[in-house]
């Protein structure tokens, strides 16, 4: 790999991006199917050490165990990003561009680490940015979102600014006029009621968190919600 490449890389299939926190290897071997590329947030590459190498490695390689080996194998596609204005997962999502991304190693572990990556979510409200955890799936909520789970299915909302639900459908305590904030009213632990659930709001500021298990009805509602 040699000769420089343009910037941001573009990917027209879905992304897995690989960070350093805990991702149960069972977990990346069930998002990497659904993925065309992967992309390495640093220490995140370490996953791979042996096996193919990710599309890229991005970030400030503060936790990479072998930078030399990983720059002699990437070449170009090795974008130390040295600034510390941004968490290595904003530096991938400052350098790519994919109409979804499935980021493993970014929710558990490290509290810190883990709300760094919501943030995440909440400062590129253009891209489909799915979080997959040992127990949850994390994403940004469109403004209309619909999606197939099942009765009893944990739903939770949580606000990461002020928005206001503007209607919902399927959830056990309705969000239809109910203003949510972080310092104000969170929509946590909700429930689904039938098998389909919805959710519209008046700007995205809220994260939705939903169980693990529905993995693929999740991803299919953002891509229903694609555009919003």
């Amino acid at each position: 790999m040699s000769g420089p490449v343009s910037l941001p890389l573009v990917y027209d299939a879905p992304v897995l991006l690989l960070g350093g926190g805990p991702a149960a290897p069972e977990l990346i071997a069930e998002l990497r199917p659904l993925c065309g590329a992967v992309v390495a947030a640093d220490g995140g590459a370490d996953r791979l050490a042996g096996g193919e190498p990710p599309d890229a490695i991005i970030g400030d390689m503060d936790s990479l165990s072998d930078y030399a080996g990983w720059r002699a194998r990437l070449g170009p596609r090795f974008l130390h990003e040295p600034e510390q204005e941004s968490t290595d997962l904003g530096k991938c999502l400052r350098l790519t561009r994919a109409p979804l991304y499935l980021a493993a190693g970014f929710l558990g572990g490290r509290l810190d680490h883990s709300l760094a990556a919501l943030h995440a979510l909440a400062t590129h409200p253009d891209r489909r940015i799915l979080l997959a955890g040992r127990e949850d799936l994390a994403f940004l909520a469109p403004l209309r979102w619909r999606a197939r789970l099942a009765p009893g299915a944990r739903v939770s909302i949580f606000p990461l600014g002020p928005c206001t639900g503007l209607a919902s459908c399927g959830l056990a305590w309705p969000l239809v006029d109910l203003a949510l904030g972080p310092e104000t009213r969170i929509g946590t632990s909700n429930r689904a009621e039938t098998a389909e659930v919805g959710l519209d709001l008046d700007r995205r500021a809220a994260v939705v968190m939903v169980e693990r298990r529905f993995l693929h009805e999740t991803i299919a509602s953002l891509d229903e919600a694609a555009g919003d």
